[in-house]
């Protein structure tokens, strides 16, 4: 081992008084239907969040991301909302929610909510009135068209959730656009007047107190004016990462429904606004694009757009291959020159990161343990800001749910080829033995806990050195007090299959990255980074014999530079 009195950089270096706070953030999705029932109905509240930011706060994170707890009819489980500035009460109140911006604030925790400005609930009383007429003062805040002379719908775009996006209105008589389900009708973001009450709902929130937005399928929010029909997909043209084999939507190329050029410009008044809230922040979800990468890119570059996005690009079922991660990692470095990339390996709907790559390796308990804590330092390494999505800091699984307990209408109407998002928002587990894994005291919960997550409950992880949910916290500290994973640039090293290597260097510090991508031991020469000395990241062990390590299947090597070594450099 290495002498740490040279190498410890001290206490964690504090961003939270930064208005750049966000650019390394990490960032924890609470999806409150499953996090934490305070009342014994079955699904999650905003109280049991409170009840759990001691748990959240001791994770290390900067900040929370909380999925809506809006008043909605629940038809997409939140995301249809009827009411943009009030609470669901299945979740609580407006001062339930003002006591988890007060107590996440007192923990030093930043509180992001999800907003969906794509669309409303067909129950909101801005589509309401729209529907009423052709010439009503909201007529033109939806996406309405004439049906063809034949009487079907104006074109040929599909909706993400199957079928055509197009649903008849018989009191209208005319079509509206939803790029989801029908009760999820599309706003019209061509109207200034749609722009400014949105912009008025974002102040709403921003007054209240909260650090930012997550804004759900920002690149969705204008379409092609002209309707033109999407062209049906090449038969050589890959799909999108993370789009699902069997998925109808992308069947066609959606070139005109979503992802337009306008789009970008729509986002100028957005950022104007958060601005005049020192602080405060964005996080863009880009999906479906073609190329989640450049389009995510596109979305936060300059000052002028957004913060932060994330995308699919790392929430698929491909292997993570020495390869495949090398083109991501310089991909994102090409194109992210001042934009901030959220990395993540799983959100609430898409499947379990723990199951993702599972069919690829060696089918036993250490390699899978290895993988799971290799992965953690992997990400946590990269440039930008990192989202852990509840439950993945304990290695959860994709839940199987049979269909008479399904609930995701996505699921529901893909069955049996496409089982949606259920299997990765089941409750989290808190305590193994208790009932319902200590989710709830009532006598089922809103989806089924699978028998395998209880032995990956919380109180079997909390006092376990080696469990993930520890390495989360312990990789998460030491972040911290890295001055060049929080603010220095990154360069991808000519390391040879399946070693990955990754040099992160600012003016205080160089930091050299080695990830094992394989189960097997491999032995890598140091020579090139003699000076370098191992890092204070002292539990992934490695071997050294000179200038040669010996690195565990799956494991990492962390190496930094004594600062004599640095100043002389």
């Amino acid at each position: 081992m290495s002498d740490q009195s040279t190498l410890n950089l001290q206490s964690p270096i504090s961003n939270s008084q930064s208005p750049d706070w966000w650019r390394s953030a990490v960032i924890y999705q609470v999806y409150p239907r499953s996090f934490m029932d305070s009342n014994g109905d079955g699904i999650g509240d905003l109280k049991g969040i409170i009840e759990k930011l001691d748990y959240i706060s001791s994770l290390g994170v900067d900040a929370v991301w909380v999925s809506p707890f809006f008043k909605s009819p629940m038809k997409d489980f939140g995301y249809d909302i009827s009411d943009y500035r009030a609470i669901e009460p299945m979740f609580g109140t407006m001062e339930d929610f003002q006591q988890l911006l007060r107590k996440a604030h007192a923990h030093g925790l930043k509180i992001l909510i999800d907003q969906v400005w794509n669309h409303t609930s067909n129950q909101h009383p801005w589509f309401l009135e729209s529907r009423q007429s052709q010439d009503n003062p909201k007529a033109d805040w939806y996406v309405w068209a004439d049906a063809k002379p034949d009487g079907t719908p104006p074109n040929n775009w599909l909706s993400t959730f199957g079928g055509i996006a197009w649903t008849w209105d018989d009191q209208r008589q005319q079509y509206y656009l939803h790029n989801f389900l029908a009760e999820q009708p599309d706003l019209n973001w061509y109207n200034p007047e749609v722009v400014e009450a949105i912009l008025d709902t974002a102040r709403f929130w921003l007054d209240l107190g909260v650090d930012g937005f997550r804004l759900d399928v920002v690149n969705f929010f204008m379409h092609d004016q002209q309707l033109r029909d999407n062209p049906p997909r090449p038969k050589n043209r890959q799909r999108p990462a993370g789009a699902d084999s069997n998925d109808p939507f992308f069947s066609q190329l959606n070139k005109y429904n979503f992802c337009q050029p306008e789009n970008l410009q729509i986002l100028e008044p957005i950022r104007e606004l958060i601005d005049s809230y020192p602080g405060t922040t964005t996080l863009a979800e880009i999906s479906s694009a073609e190329d989640a990468i450049l389009t995510s890119s596109e979305y936060v570059k300059g000052d002028k757009r957004l913060h932060m996005a994330y995308n699919s690009s790392l929430m698929t079922d491909e292997p993570l291959t020495h390869a495949r991660l090398r083109t991501l990692i310089d991909q994102v470095e090409t194109l992210f020159e001042d934009g901030v990339i959220c990395w993540t390996g799983g959100t609430h709907d898409f499947p379990r990161v723990k199951s993702r790559w599972r069919k690829f390796m060696i089918d036993d308990q250490f390699s899978h343990e290895a993988f799971d804590h290799m992965f953690a330092a992997l990400v946590l390494s990269l440039r930008g800001s990192y989202c852990i999505y509840q439950g993945d800091e304990l290695g959860l699984t994709q839940a199987h749910i049979p269909y008479e307990k399904m609930q995701d209408p996505f699921g529901l109407a893909g069955y049996p080829a496409i089982l949606g998002r259920d299997g990765s928002r089941t409750p989290m587990p808190w305590l193994k033995e208790g009932h319902n894994a200590g989710f709830t005291t009532a006598e089922e919960p809103w989806l089924p806990i699978p028998e395998e997550h209880r032995s990956h409950a919380v109180d079997q992880q909390e006092h376990s050195p080696n469990s993930l949910l520890n390495k989360y916290r312990c990789l998460i500290q030491w972040r911290k007090k890295q001055p060049a994973l929080l603010q220095g640039d990154l360069t991808l090293l000519d390391t040879p299959e399946p070693l990955l290597g990754i040099e992160r260097q600012c003016d205080q510090q160089q930091l050299l990255c080695l990830f094992n991508l394989s189960p097997m031991p491999i032995h890598h020469n140091l020579e090139q980074y003699s000076e370098y000395l191992e890092a204070d990241e002292s539990d992934f062990l490695v071997r050294r014999y000179e200038n040669t390590i010996e690195i565990p299947g799956y494991g990492v090597f962390f190496g930094t530079k004594p600062p004599s070594s640095n100043a002389s450099s």
